[in-house]
């Protein structure tokens, strides 16, 4: 399955999404290790087969083996934290916030690649999660490398993208069931 395939895939009502998909694969404010891996990263986050399939398709020949082992890496990495951090964040009791994590965490500190790109993937992944602590730390962590405000949206606009087209398809599937 192709990114094609997966906007065929998709119904008329998400005719939206069909077109960003479209113009989210020629976008050009990201490198393309960037922009497949963020899409990489998200679709493999989804859970969505379909999603997950057509993705990884379409990223095949555009990404390296690191690459993607850092896509796949930061959406792991990202489904622990947006978990933990996320938790702590919301609990009234602040004291949890100065207690240890006591969680492997190699990926972030060591990454398979450059930490400007897995950082990109991680806040794309954190979105999907709507983790507000993960985004203002990958956010701040990208700021102090020099990405631009426009390159996090890129970012962010690829996770939004994914994840809808994987709201519309998990919805598709359980209306049919």
């Amino acid at each position: 399955m192709s990114l094609t395939a997966l906007q065929n895939a998709l119904p008329t009502y998400a005719g939206d999404l069909r077109k960003n998909l479209d113009q989210l694969s020629r976008e050009t404010l990201l490198s393309d290790q960037q922009k497949w891996g963020c899409f990489l990263a998200c679709a493999f986050a989804s859970g969505v087969p379909t999603v997950a399939k057509a993705v990884r398709a379409e990223t095949e020949p555009r990404l390296t083996p690191e690459a993607k082992s850092g896509a796949m890496a930061a959406a792991a990495i990202m489904g622990m934290n947006t978990v933990y951090y996320g938790s702590i964040n919301l609990l009234a009791n602040h004291d949890y916030r100065g207690a240890p994590v006591n969680l492997s965490m190699a990926a972030l500190v060591n990454p398979p690649i450059e930490k400007i790109d897995f950082e990109l993937w991680a806040l794309a992944v954190s979105a999907m999660s709507n983790c507000g602590a993960c985004l203002n730390s990958h956010e701040a962590e990208l700021h102090k490398r020099g990405v631009t405000l426009e390159r996090v949206q890129a970012a962010l606009r690829i996770a939004a993208t994914v994840n809808a087209i994987a709201v519309v398809l998990r919805g598709e599937a359980a209306m049919a069931a």
